[in-house]
């Protein structure tokens, strides 16, 4: 059992674990040792474990609060791996506050935000890979991204994680036996199954980071914004990808003063489009404010649409914009409004090389708008595949630093002490994901973004 180290578990907490608002039925949840006592309390009697129940939930007087379902689950076979009382009832808020008051009135306290997954995790009911995946779930904007996330939730992604780590558990003794058995001649055939399993693992790494990179993008999605002069159709763009009319469209430069924001998704990866204001010379105070916002835009986005007209050519404006554009953004040139050149020398089609890339459409007609989402898709490493899991961006940053210490370890095979320890480096940097090897500050970190009753 991991140690109960972030926040206190010895008490028994309560919340509602349904949204807020009204519905047919909402649940309240009890955990911890007194989760028996408010049963009996609540219900009037005791309950047979992992049975629905149904009864009145009574007041401190005795007074029927609702009628409903009460389930019981019995240490260690519940959700959080303690005992576990739920009460099903009608689902006004004002039934649900009272039910909760009661619950509080025993001696149970509010639980925080994730506490409830945070017992399960630190009772072994879920690795920290998969509690993150509780979350993910609940927030998943799209079917790709819930399946994936379920995939996590099953364990997936730990398993995975797993592998190698017992992998490096493997070579780690074979290697610390060479340090602790010196005078024995290590011949050649171990030194090279040594490197042999190194590789192995070392591949097997580089294919999870890969499949994670995924996960991350389906979970994340990638953020574009859309830049240009005033007039070249970026809003009119932007209403064609989401499908609706989010952005104002007009003949009048300047229209688009803040940015629009929209979320569509393409093959289920979520891509979040920003719309912002028209990038040219201005004393306009107020479309200076939104052109300094399209540049702070810019800089933390994911990728870049170039939006020019059809009929005309790159100028200084845009060989300025270029220039600004930090180099590691992926970036399109998109010529729009072609339909108002039918039968002029403007030709249509696409080059998507990545030193090149332009897409010549209509955000009118459509034409021309499938090349762009295939671009989108392959800027996001996007690739339709079934068994993607969702992945977090600390958990590339976990692979990441694992790589580095294989690395490291592949540069040293005979330097014993050095291999040996670029390898627990690396077996340390893969328990930070499952939370083998984990802070108290990590932990509080993740499940305080969880919401109450979760």
């Amino acid at each position: 059992m991991r140690e109960m180290v972030s926040r206190g578990t010895s008490d028994t907490i309560a919340a509602i674990a349904t949204p807020v608002g009204r519905g047919g039925i909402g649940v309240v949840r009890v955990s911890g040792a007194l989760a028996e006592s408010v049963m009996r309390a609540v219900m009037g009697k005791t309950l047979d474990a992992r049975h629905a129940t149904f009864g009145d939930f009574n007041d401190r007087d005795g007074v029927a609060i609702d009628r409903g379902l009460g389930i019981y689950f019995l240490a260690p076979h519940s959700y959080t791996g303690e005992n576990v009382f739920e009460l099903q009832a009608h689902g006004g808020p004002a039934v649900l506050a009272r039910l909760l008051k009661r619950c509080l009135e025993l001696g149970a306290r509010l639980a925080q935000p994730g506490e409830f997954t945070e017992r399960a995790f630190l009772n072994n009911k879920l690795d920290l890979a998969q509690a993150e995946a509780v979350a993910d779930l609940i927030e998943a904007s799209s079917e790709a991204a819930a399946k994936s996330a379920a995939r996590t939730l099953t364990g997936e992604f730990s398993r995975r994680v797993f592998a190698i780590t017992q992998a490096l558990t493997e070579l780690r003794a074979h290697v610390e036996a060479c340090i602790d058995f010196p005078e024995e001649e290590i011949d050649l055939a171990d030194r090279a199954l040594q490197r042999q399993k190194l590789q192995g693992i070392q591949h097997a790494q580089t294919d999870l980071t890969r499949d994670a990179r995924r996960g991350a993008a389906l979970r994340d999605g990638l953020t574009v914004v859309l830049i240009g002069r005033p007039n070249v159709g970026k809003s009119s763009l932007l209403n064609r990808l989401a499908g609706d009319d989010i952005a104002i469209v007009t003949p009048v430069a300047g229209t688009t003063r803040d940015h629009v924001r929209a979320t569509i998704h393409i093959e289920g990866l979520p891509i979040h489009l920003i719309d912002t204001a028209g990038l040219r010379e201005t004393e306009d105070e107020v479309e200076k404010i939104g052109i300094a916002r399209t540049w702070a835009a810019i800089e933390a986005a994911g990728a870049v649409l170039l939006i020019m007209e059809a009929g005309e050519m790159a100028g200084k404006n845009e060989a300025e914009i270029l220039q600004r554009i930090p180099k590691s953004i992926p970036k399109i040139w998109v010529y729009n409004k072609i339909d108002l050149y039918e039968g002029s020398q403007v030709s249509r089609g696409t080059s998507l090389a990545s030193d090149d890339a332009h897409v010549k459409l209509s955000a009118l007609t459509g034409e021309g708008m499938d090349e762009l989402r295939s671009w989108l898709l392959r800027i996001a490493g996007w690739q339709p595949i079934e068994g993607v899991f969702l992945a977090r961006e600390r958990h590339l940053i976990a692979l990441a630093e694992a790589a580095k210490h294989l690395d490291e370890a592949d540069a040293r095979p005979q330097q014993y002490e050095l291999l040996a320890e670029e390898l627990r480096l690396a077996q340390q940097a893969l328990s930070t994901i499952t939370g083998d090897f984990s802070s108290d500050d990590l932990l509080g970190e993740i499940f305080g973004k969880f919401c109450i009753g979760k």
